[in-house]
């Protein structure tokens, strides 16, 4: 790879938690980061406090991710890096159901399908070595086809763990097509229960710092170990084995034609 301080590394969800842990700690050491965030006056003291370029989206709608990867395809002719770390957890009330801007099921369109299609259209500034590092989580839960968005028996913890299996799977398929391209794709779990605004939203006990997760997450970044590594799950530092579902062919092929249709549909014209 470029010297970190030559490189240009695009960071989702970078206003807190670890996306903004992750982008003090490049911005220190040199890189050109980007960080991206949906409320403006985080972007401004983010931008403020490290001198870092900023863009805005909101995940919750696809329309957005669309322009702010038009506006990135506009703005540089590389990326080095890409770490898909935007996410949202389970819920206030985990038994309320929530839909994106584009009435898909929430979590499903801020946690995976956001990150696929910014991805995807960014693909032609992932010029080798390039990386890409979706970060995932150890809670995976089989995706049930029948109803992909839990329209039944809906439960904001599992619909996290679906979106989260979803990273993996599309991850795997990423590194699929970009084999022997020199750009990588891995995905990885950080660390559990960082101390985030998430984790103590649902209500849970950190057990793990950012700092932790933010050490595992930099390894996939920067470490020249890792050159021609990809296709890979890593549960912080240890590769690691997914959910059964994300090694099936057939159950990725059957994500990426939904994933597809769901995007088509929310940027058709008029939608």
């Amino acid at each position: 790879m470029r010297p970190l301080t030559e490189q240009i590394i695009l960071i989702t969800g970078a206003t807190s938690g670890l996306g903004h842990h992750l982008a003090t700690e490049l911005a220190h050491r040199g890189a050109h980061v980007i960080a991206h965030g949906r409320d403006m006056d985080r972007l401004r003291r983010l931008r403020d406090e490290l001198g870092v370029e900023t863009v805005r989206a909101d995940f919750a709608a696809l329309s957005q991710v669309d322009r702010l990867a038009d506006e990135l395809l506009q703005r540089h002719d590389r990326l080095d890096v890409l770490v898909n770390n935007a996410g949202i957890g389970s819920g206030d009330d985990p038994a309320k159901r929530q839909e994106s801007m584009d009435g898909i099921e929430l979590r499903f369109a801020v946690n995976y399908l956001a990150g696929y299609h910014l991805t995807r259209r960014l693909l032609p500034l992932l010029l080798p070595p390039a990386r890409i590092v979706n970060v995932a989580s150890a809670g995976q839960q089989e995706i049930d086809f029948a109803d992909p968005e839990l329209l039944t028996g809906y439960d904001g913890m599992t619909a996290y763990m679906r979106s989260k299996l979803a990273q993996v799977m599309f991850t795997i398929d990423l590194a699929e097509q970009l084999h022997g391209t020199g750009v990588t794709a891995n995905a990885l779990h950080p660390a559990t229960f960082m101390d985030t605004a998430m984790v103590r939203q649902a209500g849970r006990t950190p057990v793990s710092t950012v700092a932790e997760g933010a050490r595992a997450t930099l390894r996939l970044i920067t470490e020249a170990e890792l050159d021609g590594v990809s296709g890979r799950y890593f549960d912080g530092t240890r590769r690691a084995q997914p959910h059964p579902q994300a090694t099936d062919p057939s159950a990725r092929e059957r994500l990426r034609l939904l994933s597809d249709e769901l995007i088509a549909t929310a940027l058709k014209p008029g939608a």
